[in-house]
């Protein structure tokens, strides 16, 4: 029976037994089994047969050698592997190449790696980067690979950025990743959104929650077009990014909205609004990480299905609508999320930390909540879920639609800090008279200002 014990002391012989061996099979399992189990190549091994199998029928014959070339200490013969490289129409054989070429570390290979940032597979492209990048300070390498910045393919791009063109724009006056401006901490600002953000920093925020006004379909929602909705919350969400710090999340909680027909002769519009916002947030650096189904009782929720109860004609079913979607994305970062884990402190991660009981699905079971000032209010059981599981404690939570204040109210629940934006006043008055009530930010010092005592607060 051939076992790997067997194939390891063959292969320490270095006399061309294992090339006897395998030109002894014509069972290509055998064959990828042999290949496989090489491991370690010892330095008096002999891989002429590796070269010739590079010609097999079969695509993992293939593969397998080019593996074990890639092994060879840079002592492989590169333009074998080029040659194949050209002819190649297997995927995983083409990728193969391009590694245990980058693999050799040889000056050499430079122009065949640049040749192979032409491909038209990502994965290959980032692979002839990585194996480029050996060659720091290489004015030639620098120059093949800088201009990729502008490539098609998004991680492409963000390689690239990171090996030559986040360090140049780090701003070395931003705060310390796990503080924010004492400016910022429990206000909230009567103004429109784009006009306060305009006041606040780079990289000040930690968490953003918040949903946006429907289009069109509450009085203080009224836009000229969807376009123009879906521009207006564009902005808004670059300005959040801007503020937001390295890494952090952006949580946007939407729904698909019908505006009713004007009469019977016309038909009512539906709007996908967090599929079409979607475009236009990862397009301006936010990285999409999950979607979470907000699931609602269907009493409670209006009834667009009973026409269909009564006569049961196809093409006119319109379920019921218990669904709103939480759409979780985060700030596009070169950086692993161990490095904003580690900038906290132990005891602010140790009292942090999620207790028993959290949600380990996608679908949130949660009663909505119902309001006479404000006719969208969020629950705060969605809020508390939502500030737990994205934020540490102390952290800055902005709102830019901050409506009735349950995410700066839940956030001080939490034991974190909160940033408030409210355009229409009699939200803002609402929230203050909440606040002198006791029931909204109680035991902390809130401040409720208009924008020119926003800017007046942010030059002190």
């Amino acid at each position: 029976m051939l076992t790997k014990q067997y194939i390891t002391e063959l292969k320490h012989k270095g006399n061309g037994d294992i090339s006897a061996l395998i030109n002894s099979q014509r069972d290509v399992r055998t064959i990828n089994f042999i290949l496989e189990s090489l491991g370690h190549l010892p330095e008096n091994f002999n891989p002429d047969f590796l070269y010739d199998l590079l010609h097999h029928n079969h695509s993992q014959v293939r593969l397998n050698a080019v593996k074990n070339i890639g092994k060879l200490n840079g002592k492989g013969d590169t333009r074998s592997l080029y040659n194949l490289y050209k002819n190649e129409t297997d995927t995983s054989v083409r990728r193969e190449i391009v590694s245990s070429i980058g693999r050799q570390r040889k000056s050499t290979n430079k122009p065949m790696l640049v040749d192979f940032l032409q491909d038209e597979d990502p994965k290959i492209i980032c692979q002839a980067i990585r194996g480029l990048l050996v060659f720091e300070k290489d004015n030639e390498v620098e120059k093949s690979l800088r201009p990729l910045i502008n490539h098609p393919n998004e991680m492409v791009r963000t390689i690239i950025y990171k090996e030559y063109y986040s360090k140049e724009n780090k701003d070395k006056n931003v705060l310390p990743h796990t503080q924010t401006y004492d400016f910022l901490k429990n206000v909230v600002v009567n103004a429109d959104v784009l006009e306060a953000l305009k006041v606040a920093p780079d990289e000040s925020v930690h968490l953003t929650f918040t949903s946006p006004p429907y289009y069109n379909a509450r009085d203080y929602s009224i836009y000229p077009s969807y376009q123009a909705y879906l521009e207006f919350l564009e902005k808004v969400f670059i300005e959040t990014h801007r503020i937001t710090k390295e890494g952090r999340f952006l949580i946007v909680n939407t729904s698909p909205i019908i505006i009713p027909r004007i009469s019977r002769s016309h038909s009512s519009k539906r709007y996908g609004i967090p599929f079409d916002l979607h475009p236009y947030l990862v397009k301006n650096g936010w990285e999409f990480i999950d979607d979470i189904v907000w699931l609602k009782p269907e009493a409670s929720v209006k009834n667009r299905i009973g026409g269909f109860m009564q006569h049961r004609k196809p093409l006119s079913y319109k379920p019921n609508s218990i669904t709103e979607y939480l759409m979780v994305y985060r700030k596009s970062t070169e950086k692993l999320l161990d490095w904003n884990i580690r900038s906290y402190d132990y005891e602010t991660v140790k009292t942090s930390r999620v207790a028993d009981g959290y949600e380990t699905t996608n679908v949130w079971k949660i009663d909505p909540c119902f309001n006479k000032v404000h006719s969208a209010v969020f629950p705060v059981e969605l809020c508390r879920r939502v500030i737990q599981y994205y934020s540490y404690k102390g952290d800055l939570v902005f709102d830019p639609f901050g409506g009735s204040g349950t995410v700066g109210e839940t956030a001080k629940l939490l034991d974190r800090l909160f940033f408030l934006t409210e355009k229409e006043n009699k939200y803002f008055e609402y929230m203050k008279f909440k606040n002198k009530n006791q029931t909204l930010f109680d035991d902390i010092k809130t401040q409720f200002l208009t924008l020119e005592q926003f800017k007046k607060e942010a030059k002190k």
